[in-house]
């Protein structure tokens, strides 16, 4: 299985997947991570719905529209291999998207990527759907 984990420092899970600069995707086999990679995510510091990183901003579904359709599908280009995505929050659009390419979306209050993973595979990583917006 493989799974992404969107971060901005390979250590901590970013709190939106929209502004996380990499995808960090580690490999796992029989419960353990046999292969660890970092890939830039390309145009951090964006949401696809084209806004910068501002704090507060507000964009009600944050998509619903052909060019953000558009720019959510290029941000998961990248991970189309994977089966999982791993988010502190994110928009419904991307979550769409995400879910448009079959992969199981997380979205969690666990900040640690090691955490993370092990909570996953002992199937007890939390899922808090109101943190999308």
């Amino acid at each position: 299985m493989k799974v992404a984990v969107v971060s901005e420092n390979e250590t901590t899970i970013s709190q939106h997947f929209g502004r996380a600069p990499y995808y960090i995707i580690q490999t796992l086999e029989n419960g353990k991570v046999i292969k660890n990679e970092k890939f830039e995510r390309g145009a951090s510091g964006t949401c696809a719905c084209g806004h910068g990183s501002e704090a507060g901003h507000q964009h009600g579904s944050h998509g619903g529209n052909p060019e953000s359709d558009a720019k959510h599908n290029r941000m998961v280009d990248p991970i189309a291999d994977c089966q999982v995505l791993i988010a502190g929050g994110m928009g419904y659009g991307a979550y769409q998207a995400l879910k448009s390419r079959n992969l199981q979306v997380f979205i969690t209050a666990e900040s640690s990527i090691q955490k993370a993973i092990e909570l996953l595979t002992a199937g007890k990583l939390d899922n808090l759907m109101e943190r999308l917006h």
